[in-house]
């Protein structure tokens, strides 16, 4: 495969349950393990107890915003945009017209959010059409309506692996020259559907979650949102701007399998990691780390810890979801900015909820603060439906 041109990301926002802002959710992964709840806005409808990774509805200030009335969804998705476009230093006269696109991955926050809104509205309004009440909890239309965006626009609806597929999908945009910025990145909010759903799947866990742990009993959901601001390269040297970092590669692949189950030999996810590492034109010996799916059910950590011990033995891996849970369709984008996150400080926390390793699985997570050292890491997501996603994420030599 013949390498592509690095995309530079010119500024990242962020917020779930860790923070109401990405420096301080970035933060606490070193810092302290929140421990999740019950949920507070909808019921379990089994018995036992499933909590969830919340963010505290202080994230939202409405008097920041023109749009109104949105979904909860696309109030988290704008505090992630606003927070990107400040670290970026981008001028709102910048995204306005043709040259500014916004590509957005979510698990269910349209159609699932469009309910949600319409069911707690007493009385929807009689002159909005049905298009336009799905369009108040689009988080695509809601970001493109506040700031005037009138460049390409695309949801990626891809399941858990729809972030990442955003964030790879609006880098080609940019490097392509279809638009010189991209807002990408995915969201999700809690859903009462979503929720009682994985329940009945059996693959829940009733305390905290524990990825790659040998007591590991399954996921637990979460929301969030991160948005990263893709640069064309000539875009950011009208402004004099350096960048945060790149998208260096993506790939995407199925597993072409199971429904809801991973292929037990990765053969999606190993073809989503070629790709990924060929379009970055890097070799596996250059990857500092890797971000794991990590979700804390039997099936995918144990394909991910084969899949590293067979082709990244020593690279170390952690996830995240265990201070964040699963925020579903944000969990690529928002894995992404940790990663670049990670690789800017240079250094991982430790796996969260991994305590007690499992003799089943061949390779383990990091189990402390580990120093790292390299330019490059990658971010994998998987997804129901055999989806997978992948992303090389890279800094400048200077900044390594």
């Amino acid at each position: 495969m013949k390498p592509s041109p690095p995309v530079a990301v010119s500024g990242m926002g962020g917020l779930c349950a860790t923070g109401l802002d990405l420096e301080s959710a970035l933060g606490s992964l070193f810092e302290k393990k929140p421990s999740p709840v019950p949920p507070s806005k909808f019921s379990n409808l089994f018995s036992g107890s499933y909590p969830v990774f919340e963010v505290d509805d202080s994230f939202w200030r409405p008097k920041n915003f023109a749009t109104d009335p949105v979904s909860r969804s696309v109030r988290l998705a704008l505090t992630a945009v606003a927070e990107a476009l400040e670290n970026a230093g981008l001028p709102l006269v910048a995204l306005a017209g043709r040259s500014a696109g916004v590509c957005i991955g979510s698990n269910a926050a349209g159609a699932v959010g469009n309910a949600e809104l319409l069911r707690n509205t007493t009385s929807p309004p009689p002159y909005l059409t049905p298009a336009q009440r799905f369009s108040m909890s689009s988080p695509a239309m809601g970001i493109a309506r506040e700031y005037g965006i009138r460049g390409p626009l695309q949801t990626v609806v891809t399941a858990c692996s729809a972030g990442g597929d955003a964030i790879g999908l609006a880098a080609s945009w940019v490097r392509s020259g279809f638009c010189d910025i991209a807002i990408a990145g995915g969201v999700d909010e809690l859903y009462e559907i979503t929720y009682n759903g994985f329940i009945s799947l059996m693959n829940t866990d009733e305390g905290p979650c524990k990825p790659f742990d040998a007591d590991r009993q399954g996921l637990n959901l979460g929301e969030g949102a991160a948005i990263l601001v893709l640069e064309s390269e000539e875009s950011l040297r009208r402004r004099n701007k350096r960048p945060a970092g790149y998208v260096c590669g993506y790939g995407g692949a199925s597993d072409a399998y199971h429904l809801t189950s991973p292929h037990p030999d990765g053969k999606g996810l190993r073809l989503a990691v070629e790709e990924a590492l060929g379009s970055a034109g890097l070799a596996p010996d250059q990857i500092a780390f890797f971000n794991a799916h990590g979700t804390g059910t039997i099936d995918n950590d144990r394909l991910e810890s084969r899949f590293f011990h067979r082709y990244f033995p020593g690279v170390p891996f952690l996830s995240t979801k265990g201070y964040t849970g699963h925020t579903l369709g944000a969990a690529g984008a928002l894995e992404a900015a940790f990663t670049l996150g990670c690789l800017r400080r240079g250094k991982v926390p430790p796996s969260g909820g991994f305590e007690t390793p499992d003799p089943d699985l061949p390779a383990h997570p990091v189990s402390e603060v580990t120093a790292v050292s390299g330019r490059y890491a990658v971010s994998q997501t998987l997804a129901f439906g055999g989806n997978n996603s992948v992303l090389v994420m890279g800094l400048d030599e200077d900044c390594a």
